[in-house]
């Protein structure tokens, strides 16, 4: 499908003073962030409109009538654009629902309602019952238009910025100041926090207004910051995540020990520094592993023997529980066999056993003398009613 080539042409907006002799130099300067985002709803709004006006046609194809649907779809916006503020005031009476003052929301609504008046009666059929189909050829469309070049997004936008200015009655995304003299409004628009910037940072071509020049440089995912772990290295931010977790020096490591034992977490340039400190807990726990009846105290006297038979780097060179282990073994080839001393459950039982029963002896018996002493008792009383 060809377009053709002629574009849209806007006249730039005339400035109308209130009364004669005022201000007649208008900052126009507006929030290009928003000006760009309204101008991607123009397109789709076309395209969509176009393919829905044409369906079922075959003497029609949506790109035969895309220059006229353009021009009637400006001239709507703008018509609409500028009627709003009284439309605004009707719809706050007789609305029960809020309704959103944001210029995005309130020109896609313009797009979509200027969309819907452009169906004809077989595609509001076929949008019914083929609704995937219909949003696919729609969509092709869009993507047609842009290969080719037609409506391109700097004339997109300078019709944005017009519709904007006309909803934002608040001035809250455009300035609105007026001046005298052309040399006030040049200084004037040298500080305006609605000239536009384009963000310094290396790979980076956003554009936005002065005032959110913070903002974006918070977010930007080009700028070049420290790293998050505070190891020495500035990184951009976009690779910030990457690099904290594969290249970081700071990065937080779990012992080479953890499987037997050593529950640390210590960055990954404090290893060296970590084996140094908790060598004798590591050895610990190696000979735990290797003599697993051994007690506490055997263990504890073992790494000391170990140690002492150990060259100042022998131990230090090994810094996995496989090396280590290797390296243990060795050192006590030489010292020869660990003396165990095993605990004695059975023993431990039996001494159970015995208190027990020790003391139900003890209860037993304490119930017979006290059975003995209730019918000695008894037998008196009853040698006192006889005699009696």
């Amino acid at each position: 499908m060809d377009f053709p080539a002629n574009d849209v042409e806007l006249v730039p907006e005339k400035i109308d003073d209130e009364k004669e002799g005022g201000p007649s130099f208008k900052c126009d300067l507006a929030d290009t962030e928003i000006v760009h985002k309204i101008a991607q709803v123009f397109l789709p709004g076309l395209g969509t409109a176009c393919v829905d006006n044409t369906t079922g046609d075959v003497f029609r194809s949506p790109a035969s009538v895309a220059v006229d649907m353009r021009k009637e779809m400006v001239d709507y916006l703008t018509q609409r654009s500028e009627t709003f503020v009284a439309e605004s005031v009707i719809l706050e009476g007789a609305s029960e629902t809020e309704v959103s003052d944001h210029p995005y929301d309130i020109i896609s609504d313009f797009v979509d309602d200027f969309a819907s008046s452009k169906r004809n009666l077989f595609s509001r059929v076929s949008g019914w019952l083929l609704s995937e189909k219909r949003e696919d050829k729609i969509e092709d469309f869009v993507q047609e238009m842009e290969i080719n070049g037609f409506w391109l997004l700097d004339g997109r936008e300078v019709i944005a910025e017009t519709l904007l200015k006309n909803v934002d009655f608040k001035n809250a995304f455009h300035c609105n100041m007026k001046f005298n003299s052309a040399e006030e409004l040049a200084e004037h628009v040298c500080h305006c926090s609605f000239r536009s910037l384009t963000c310094k940072n290396e790979g980076c071509n956003a554009r936005f207004c002065a005032s959110h020049l913070e903002k974006h440089d918070s977010a930007c995912p080009f700028k070049i910051i420290p790293c998050e772990q505070k190891c020495l290295d500035n990184i951009m931010r976009r690779e910030m995540d990457k690099h904290c977790i594969t290249v970081c020096r700071m990065k937080l490591v779990n012992c080479p020990f953890y499987a037997v034992g050593c529950q640390s977490t210590i960055p990954h340039c404090m290893i060296e520094k970590h084996f140094s400190d908790t060598s004798h807990s590591h050895l610990l726990y190696i000979l735990q592993r290797i003599h697993k009846e051994a007690s506490e105290e055997d263990l504890k006297r073992r790494v000391e023997q170990v140690e002492m038979v150990a060259s100042s780097n022998q131990l230090a060179e090994a810094q996995n529980v496989r090396s280590l282990t290797s390296k243990v073994k060795d050192l006590e080839a030489s010292l020869g066999p660990l003396e165990v001393h095993i605990k004695n459950k059975n023993s431990e039982e039996n001494v159970e056993i015995s208190n027990l029963t020790n003391a139900l002896d003890e209860a037993h018996i304490k119930n017979k003398d006290s059975q003995e002493t209730m019918e000695t008792s008894n037998l008196a009383n009853a040698s006192s009613e006889v005699q009696s």
